[in-house]
C-alpha cells in the first residue's frame, strides 16, 4: 500500500491494519527539517489511529504537525538499550506524561534490541550501523516511539515455543502499546508504536462491592 508523506513520493507502508488512501499534504516542518525520517511513523500513525490529517493546530485534529520530538542515535554495545530506556524516561518526565514512561521505555528497548540483533549490516557495511536511530513524539494526547534501522525486512511477530528465551519482543510491544506498526523506506524501515497519554476515567468504587454480572474484574 502506498501513502503519501509530508511533501515527499509514495513509499510502501505497512501497518498492523489496513489504511484508506492518503491525500497529499505539503511539508509541514518548514525546510529546516532535521526529522524528516520521522514523518512516515507520524503519517501511518495518525491514519492508523484516525487522526489524519494533522493539522497546525491540534484543536482542530487531536494532533498536530508540529509535535515535540526528541531524538538520540543509539550505540551498537551493551550500554545501548539501558541509556534508551533512561533517555525516553526522562523525556516523559519533562513532557508530563511519566505515567506512561515505563511502558514507552519497555516497548523502545524491545524494538532497539530487535533493530541492534537482525537489522545491523556486515563489518564491511560498518558506517551504515550510523542508520539506527530513535525518535520520540509528542503530537497531541499521545506519546509515538519510533525505531529506524537500515534493514528492509519487516518486522514479523513470532510463535516461539513453551520454554524459548527470545521471540516474544513483538508481542511485549503489541500488548503494552496502543497501537503499532512499520514502514518501509529507501533506507530501511521505522517501526512505530503509540501510546494514549488521556487518563481512564475514575472508575465507581462502589462498583467492585456491587458487581456486575459476567463482568470480570
Amino acid at each position: 500500500m502506498s501513502v503519501s508523506l509530508f511533501g515527499g513520493t509514495g513509499r510502501k507502508a505497512m501497518i498492523t491494519q489496513p489504511l484508506p488512501p492518503a491525500a497529499n499534504t505539503a511539508d509541514s516542518a518548514g525546510p529546516n527539517d532535521w526529522f524528516h525520517w520521522l514523518k512516515p511513523a507520524l503519517e501511518t500513525a495518525a491514519r492508523a489511529t484516525g487522526n489524519w490529517p494533522v493539522m497546525p493546530d491540534p484543536a482542530l485534529s487531536g494532533w498536530t504537525c508540529f509535535p515535540r520530538v526528541a531524538i538520540r542515535s543509539p550505540g551498537v554495545d551493551a550500554r545501548a538499550v539501558p541509556a534508551a530506556r533512561d533517555f525516553v524516561i526522562a523525556t516523559m518526565h519533562r513532557w508530563g506524561v511519566a505515567e506512561r514512561s515505563e511502558d514507552i521505555a519497555m516497548v523502545v528497548s524491545e524494538l532497539l534490541t530487535n533493530a541492534l540483533r537482525h537489522a545491523l549490516p556486515g563489518p564491511s557495511q560498518a558506517g551504515s550501523r550510523r542508520a539506527i536511530r530513535l525518535g520520540l513524539l509528542q503530537p497531541g494526547p499521545c506519546v509515538l516511539c519510533a525505531v529506524a534501522d537500515p534493514s528492509r525486512m519487516p518486522p514479523i511477530p513470532k510463535e516461539p515455543g513453551p520454554f524459548a528465551e527470545t521471540g516474544r519482543g513483538l508481542d511485549v510491544v503489541g500488548t503494552v502499546s496502543d497501537n503499532w506498526g512499520y514502514v518501509l523506506g529507501d533506507l530501511g524501515k521505522v517501526v512505530w508504536a503509540m501510546f494514549s497519554t488521556v487518563p481512564w476515567p475514575a472508575r465507581d468504587p462502589g462498583l467492585a462491592s456491587r458487581g456486575t454480572p459476567g463482568t470480570p474484574y
